[in-house]
Order: C-alpha cells, then structure tokens, then sequence
C-alpha cells in the first residue's frame, strides 16, 4: 500500500526555545535578582561595620595597653601613619590602608579637643551608616559619648 504524505499533516517543531521563552526566563531571572539586592547591600553594610567596629576594638586595646604600660600615650601621629612606639603594637598594614568604611586611621593625642583618641579620616561612608555603628558601640548619638563626629573625623574618645 501507498502512503502520500499530505501538507495538511502538522510538522514537527525543531528543538529548542523560542524567543519568547528566553525572554520570560529572562525577566524572571531579573525580577529575582532585583529583589534580592537590598539583602545583599544589608549585608555588605553589616559586614563593613563589624570589621570597622572589630579593628576599632583591636586599635583601643593596643593604645591603652601601652598607656598603661608607659605611664601615658603615645604622640600624635599623622593619618595613615602609626604612632612611634607602637609598631610593635599595631600592624602597619592595619592601620596605613583604607578602613571598611572608606577613611584612613588616625591617632589623636591632646588634638581636636580630646585628650586621646582613635580617629579615622576621609570616610566614604554616610552619616547613617556612621550612627548604626555608633549604636553598636555607645550610645547611638555622634553629638555625645565616646564615639562622636568632630569635624570631619569620626573619632573613639580614650580619654577626655
């Protein structure tokens, strides 16, 4: 018997997407991106305040262990730079490089109207994001307290 194949007769599709499938899984794959991006910036901004608070931390205990040791603080020192008699103490490569939050370390010693303090300069980050560390570190308030905003410095009072 003969068959004859009639025009009538569906062809079979090619394999493969078309164009319309790529672009819904393409704004699909968009639309989840898009909101998971504040997470991620939520997240960053935490990461960078622990670290920031973490070396805050470090940087304190280390001045006035040497305080205590030698009867008063070291001099003060240029931004970047770590204060003589203290190289032993604090990493250099800790203090010269750009913190998390974007400024330079700082060591102020009877300077912008404090006795002792660990300051950083030149800092990228906002005002909000300065007040949530200060919330985590005294009293959520850079008017008062041991960490304020003088200036344009950030600083953590040691000594008034």
């Amino acid at each position: 018997m003969h068959t004859f194949h009639s025009s009538a007769q569906p062809r079979r599709r090619a394999a493969g997407f078309t164009l319309v499938e790529i672009m819904i899984v393409t704004v699909i794959i968009g639309l989840l991106a898009l909101l998971g991006m504040p997470a991620l910036q939520k997240s960053r901004l935490a990461s960078q305040n622990n670290r920031f608070i973490s070396d805050l931390r470090v940087f304190a205990q280390a001045f006035e262990s040497y305080s205590v040791l030698n009867g008063g603080w070291p001099p003060n020192s240029a931004s970047g730079t770590v204060p003589a008699g203290m190289q032993g103490e604090i990493r250099h490569a800790n203090w010269a490089i750009a913190n998390s939050v974007g400024g330079r370390w700082n060591w102020d010693n009877n300077n912008v109207g404090i006795t002792a303090g660990i300051s950083t300069t030149g800092v990228i980050a906002t005002d909000a994001q300065m007040i949530a560390i200060d919330r985590r570190i005294d009293d959520g308030d850079l008017t008062t307290g041991l960490f304020q905003k003088i200036g344009t410095r950030f600083t953590y009072i040691l000594e008034n």
